[in-house]
């Protein structure tokens, strides 16, 4: 299934995605205060009353098919919705790890319900990187990470989600299987964690992904000789089907992050990262850039082998509620 960006504020500025989640059944949508490629030019955020337009706007686009309205919601400097456009400021992950973990729950049931609001229904969030090295450009310094304890990050993680689905949004575990020894941004190119990654940072996912709930695994963009000779983690056969679904025993939903990150983007054409990310063992594909190129190239040809498709359609759709109990195929045709 493909999860998308796009651009526009009001539904009369998105007749594109509009039409492709009506008549391509596309799977899920992604949103933004900012444009990636230009942080001075808005995306699809400006405040509440224009989100809750929109939003309904795509669910309206979607009838008979479920959609998932996805953002990046963490807390601290990695909030989609913020203060300045009239939405709640949370903490960071490194300020609630501080606390205690029911305070976690508490404060993501907040989160959850203002997201549950507008219309949103998956947060990719909360992240499980284990602190490992505080000047992380991606994690650390931005304090995106629980702790440097991978106990604490597991309570604090499971708290967070908890406190997500209590509030009937699923929640998202990121990045498998670790960003938080990174020297370098998967955003800006290869992140090569083979000589600074270890087994404790799985710590929390053992833990997390053994309590029941909405919950999906994000795979980071992070290559690991030892893990995988070849591939980074989101396209790693080895990463995904076997340390995640064979080691861990996770038998949920896995999104990959990004895929038009340059880490992925300057490395693979479109048509290797769509493959190997589904043949390592990826449920959905998220392209938060924008979404028209990767569905008018890519809607010519099946990436999975048939017999792959409804292991992948049972994940994908058992954490969501289906109004009319039908799964349709077509979401994963891409």
């Amino acid at each position: 299934m493909l999860l998308v960006g796009f651009k526009g504020q009001e539904p009369e500025e998105c007749g594109a995605i509009l039409r492709d989640i009506q008549t391509r059944h596309l799977g899920g949508v992604i949103l933004f205060k900012r444009d990636a490629r230009n942080a001075k030019l808005p995306r699809n955020i400006r405040d509440a009353a224009q989100v809750k337009r929109l939003i309904a706007a795509l669910r309206g686009a979607s009838a008979g098919h479920p959609l998932f309205v996805a953002v990046d919601q963490e807390g601290g400097k990695v909030a989609r919705f913020q203060p300045g456009d009239g939405f709640p400021a949370y903490p960071s992950a490194a300020e609630l790890g501080r606390g205690t973990p029911d305070a976690t729950r508490r404060t993501a049931l907040g989160m959850g319900r203002m997201l549950r609001e507008l219309g949103v229904n998956l947060n990719f969030a909360p992240v499980l990187d284990v602190n490992v090295y505080p000047a992380s450009p991606a994690i650390g310094r931005l304090g995106r990470s629980f702790s440097a304890d991978p106990q604490a990050v597991a309570a604090h993680g499971a708290a967070f989600a908890d406190g997500l689905n209590d509030a009937g949004i699923v929640a998202v575990f990121k990045h498998f299987p670790g960003h938080g020894s990174a020297r370098a941004d998967s955003h800006k190119g290869v992140t090569d964690i083979s000589a600074t990654w270890s087994e404790r940072e799985l710590s929390p996912y053992r833990s997390a992904l053994g309590r029941p709930g909405q919950r999906m695994v994000m795979t980071g963009h992070l290559f690991h000789a030892g893990l995988d000779p070849a591939f980074p983690a989101t396209l790693s056969p080895s990463v995904i089907n076997g340390l995640l679904r064979g080691r861990l025993g996770y038998d949920g939903v896995v999104v990959t992050d990004d895929l038009q990150m340059d880490a992925i983007a300057a490395e693979y054409t479109l048509e290797e990262v769509v493959l190997r990310a589904i043949g390592a063992g990826a449920d959905i594909l998220l392209f938060g850039h924008t979404h028209q190129p990767v569905v008018d190239r890519s809607g010519d040809f099946w990436v999975m082998n048939p017999g792959c498709i409804g292991p992948s359609v049972r994940r994908t759709y058992g954490v969501i509620t289906l109004e009319d109990g039908k799964v349709d195929c077509a979401t994963l045709r891409l």
